[in-house]
């Protein structure tokens, strides 16, 4: 962690960030594309791993009705944070590792990236990032990593 970035030590902070990470998953596990875009800013970015990007929680919204209605139409999505920091006031980044699915286990076979800010009533996400895990890159990166001795 570098000079700028101050870990969350409120514990009001970091329960409602992760409040609103919850909402973001409960929105996606109804299959709501209003409830879902509206957990992010009017102004939000949200980029998948496909290289597509909507920008605005309108285009949020209206990219995810087909999402929910037919292709991902009953999925839910899990979710691990493994890093949850503050960087500024009202600023917050989590980086999460995910997945979507319709089986009872789901696995985690992305990396996101949300920066989430403080709004008048609630956190949402301004910028959200997803990266697919590629197994074969992990895999070559832990056999080529140094080992301690």
């Amino acid at each position: 962690m570098n000079e700028t970035q101050t870990p969350i030590d409120s514990d009001a902070d970091r329960t409602a960030v992760l409040d609103a990470l919850e909402r973001i998953r409960s929105a996606w596990d109804s299959g709501d594309a209003s409830a879902y875009a509206a957990e992010f800013t009017d102004d939000a970015s949200y980029v998948i791993f496909a290289g597509l990007a909507s920008l605005g929680r309108e285009a949020i919204r209206r990219d995810h009705v087909p999402v929910f209605e037919q292709w991902q139409r009953g999925s839910r999505m899990a979710m691990r944070v493994l890093d949850l920091r503050l960087v500024g006031p009202d600023v917050a980044i989590a980086v999460t590792e995910g997945g979507i699915g319709k089986r009872a286990r789901i696995r985690l076979d992305k990396m996101q990236t949300f920066v989430m800010v403080r709004e008048a009533d609630a956190w949402r996400c301004a910028a959200f990032q997803n990266t697919r895990k590629n197994r074969l890159f992990i895999t070559m990166n832990r056999l080529a990593a140094p080992r301690d001795r």
